[in-house]
């Protein structure tokens, strides 16, 4: 294996259960208590010896996936978005948000990639804004309380509480850290006017670098305050308009006239700077940059409050429009997506061996093995089993076709120990509920053998044979070893499941029936 890292690189980043806790992946130990003149002794294959005695084993994939090229991923700078000027609204349903993680996939990315989604069909109750929340993420609470009422008020505290037109701003620029999403949950609208746009911030900003380059660094480097209060509240912070990473991009946009103070820059400087702060303006307030709408009832437009600037039209303070509102952040959808990615792949990965090899005859039988697995996972939910037995019952035979020795293998004479390498090969994702009555399933077919001496003879043909280059039935020994087992009786009634699953014309739900459970075992 050619290593094109240094050798500290790699002595930090060993994986070995010494290194890194197999729990939750943590080091165990710090850069302080490493050789800082480590180096390698030796390199077989993907083992590598250190001068220090530690021998660590890298998977080449990994190394790949970390290559030193320099670059730095940041899903929140420019480089991670798909930047826009005006567009369709990406829109997503409420009930299928919440019964189909593909579709809550799509629309969690479509707020990290896009920057906003539209939810249609949200129950028009006051407060289900709290539960939209609660669904991706954690509320972030301010002094407007966990949610807020966005409708004509005889005193407003805010101007979004009048029935005045609004410019395209950012929420919230006077804290630190911002607010990162918002959320607007429409109750009713039955005025004239009132109706809502949105603006990309960093498509805008990338327009300014491009026409005014001196415009863009002026906004980039030079702080500016926000302020906010009431009677009860002094909030102030002070950042770029337009937020860079050490890199130089595009990270944030903070914009809020309503709430900038006076700038406090050299003399010479201040006029500059205000020309640029128009420059900027007047992108944002082009027509064809803003996507407009007109929220109803039912609507919850949810948007990354770093990036997208909203805005609205005026409308008459008789009228009745009632939105509630409240915030969220980006760290909450970030990893609530990426656990989705990771979920829907093993879920597509496993359909994929039901769809394909799972499609072959099944060893001698008359059913194919997704058909033997399908009538195994039915006749454990029959049986009332947990859920992960009725998952363990469902992929039990995966072992048959994602080792190196299948199971026509094991017809040939040559035992494939699909059990055990079918549950290692699930232990990617699942936990021991799942994958120890599988690892104990062939062997749980010997102990019966040796402990009922009815068994045998419910055994199929194909079964009886793949018995014998199993090992036969059990001896004293082993049944007490298996009789310790702490899966053991688990993997006794997944056998039993297992021998009834071979009838030809037992109609079962399909893979898709158990995708839900399956999504909720996936660590």
């Amino acid at each position: 294996m050619n290593l094109a890292f240094p050798a500290i690189w790699l002595r930090d980043n060993c994986p070995c259960p010494e290194c890194r806790d197999p729990r939750n992946d943590q080091k165990l130990f710090g850069i302080t208590d490493l050789d800082p003149k480590v180096e390698i002794v030796g390199v077989d294959g993907p083992i590598v010896t250190f001068s220090d005695g530690h021998t660590s084993r890298f998977d080449p994939a990994w190394l790949a996936a970390h290559t030193l090229d320099g670059t730095a991923y940041d899903d929140r700078t420019e480089d991670a978005k798909e930047l826009w000027a005006a567009i369709t609204p990406p829109e997503g349903n409420w009930r299928r948000f919440l019964a189909d993680p593909s579709h809550r996939e799509e629309c969690l990315d479509a707020v990290l990639r896009t920057g906003f989604v539209l939810l249609r069909e949200v129950p028009v109750e006051p407060g289900t804004v709290l539960e939209v929340a609660g669904a991706f993420g954690y509320v972030r609470e301010t002094n407007y309380g966990k949610l807020f009422d966005v409708r004509v008020e005889a005193t407003p505290v805010n101007l979004a509480f009048t029935g005045l037109p609004i410019t395209p701003h950012t929420d919230n620029p006077y804290r630190d850290p911002v607010p990162t999403v918002q959320l607007l949950h429409c109750l009713s609208n039955a005025v004239e006017g009132g109706e809502s746009g949105l603006v990309d911030g960093f498509h805008a900003a990338s327009l300014l670098r491009a026409e005014d380059p001196g415009a863009f660094e002026l906004l980039a480097r030079t702080p500016v305050t926000f302020r906010y209060g009431d009677a009860g509240t002094e909030l102030t912070a002070s950042r770029p308009m337009i937020g860079l990473d050490p890199l130089g991009r595009i990270r944030e946009v903070r914009f809020n006239n309503r709430s900038l103070r006076p700038v406090r820059l050299p003399y010479e400087r201040t006029e500059a700077f205000y020309a640029a702060y128009r420059a900027f303006a007047e992108i944002l307030y082009r027509p064809e940059l803003q996507v407009n709408f007109r929220l109803g009832p039912g609507d919850c437009v949810i948007f990354d409050n770093t990036r997208i600037l909203h805005a609205r039209t005026g409308f008459a303070d008789s009228g009745d429009r009632h939105l509630q509102g409240c915030y969220a952040d980006l760290d909450g959808f970030a990893g609530n997506l990426a656990v989705l990615r990771r979920r829907n792949a093993v879920i597509a990965n496993l359909r994929a061996l039901f769809e394909g090899p799972g499609a072959d005859d099944y060893l001698g039988e008359e059913v194919t093995q997704a058909a033997h697995m399908l009538q195994a996972a039915a006749s454990a939910r029959e049986a009332g089993a947990s859920p992960g037995l009725v998952a363990a019952a469902l992929l039990h035979d995966v072992g048959h076709f994602t080792g190196e020795v299948t199971g026509h293998d094991l017809m040939g004479g040559t035992d494939n120990r699909h059990s055990h390498v079918g549950a290692d090969w699930l232990g990617q994702w699942f936990g021991p509920q799942v994958t120890e009555p599988i690892r104990l399933h062939v062997a749980a077919k010997r102990y019966l053998c040796a402990v009922e001496s009815s068994y045998y003879d419910l055994l199929s043909e194909a079964s009886r044979y793949t018995l014998g280059v199993q090992g036969g039935p059990m001896g004293p020994d082993e049944v007490a070893g298996f009789d310790a087992e702490p899966y053991a009786q688990d993997a006794v009634r997944l056998r039993r499941w297992d021998d009834e699953a071979k009838e030809p014309d037992r109609v079962v739900p399909g893979f898709e029936d158990y995708t839900a459970l399956l999504y909720q075992l996936i660590r």
